[in-house]
């Protein structure tokens, strides 16, 4: 043991798992004895505590919960029933695996990540282009004129003007005379 050491229980005390077990069985209560009444039990039992006395408690009651040995309900620890099936863990279950026929042997798993370039460094070959003759990306921007923007294209072939024709107004006929 090293000198700087300090431990935390005296040699006197039993473990936590057993005081905590022990309070249980004595305070007999009928759906189980909360985390404050086990505390009192042991401290009036056992004399000299630990400082730590109720962070050990806890840690103790957490794992002797997760590990099945008791069952919290409601703010209650109680021990666990021995004829109660075992608890079931979160999640699918994993499929039963078939036992291997005797004298097979199994070869080393595959190691992780990416495996190594062989030695001769063959680069890959290019990839089959999609089909289209066009380039992929956004198209390059179209030449500007010599002239510049300013100037008018000549008027096309077609007779029609651009955009939408002009509303057809009623011919308006004069009443009277």
């Amino acid at each position: 043991m090293a000198t700087g050491e300090i431990t935390n229980k005296s040699p006197s005390l039993p473990p936590y798992p057993e005081m905590i077990l022990e309070a249980i069985e004595a305070l007999n209560e009928g759906k189980g004895s909360n985390k404050s009444s086990i505390s009192k039990y042991i401290e009036s039992t056992y004399g000299g505590l630990p400082q730590g006395h109720k962070v050990l408690l806890n840690v103790h009651l957490a794992k002797m919960r997760d590990s099945g040995v008791l069952v919290f309900w409601k703010n209650n620890y109680t021990k666990r029933d021995p004829n109660a099936p075992p608890r079931r863990g979160r999640g699918r279950p994993p499929k039963p695996r078939e036992p291997l026929p005797p004298g097979t042997i199994l070869p080393p798993p595959r190691p992780r990540g990416r495996p190594p370039k062989g030695p001769d460094g063959s680069p890959r070959p290019p990839k089959a282009s999609p089909g289209s003759g066009r380039p992929r990306g956004r198209p390059r921007k179209m030449a500007r004129p010599a002239g510049g923007f300013g100037e008018t294209s000549p008027p096309k072939a077609s007779g029609r003007p651009r955009g939408r024709p002009p509303k057809v107004k009623p011919v308006l006929t004069e009443v009277g005379a």
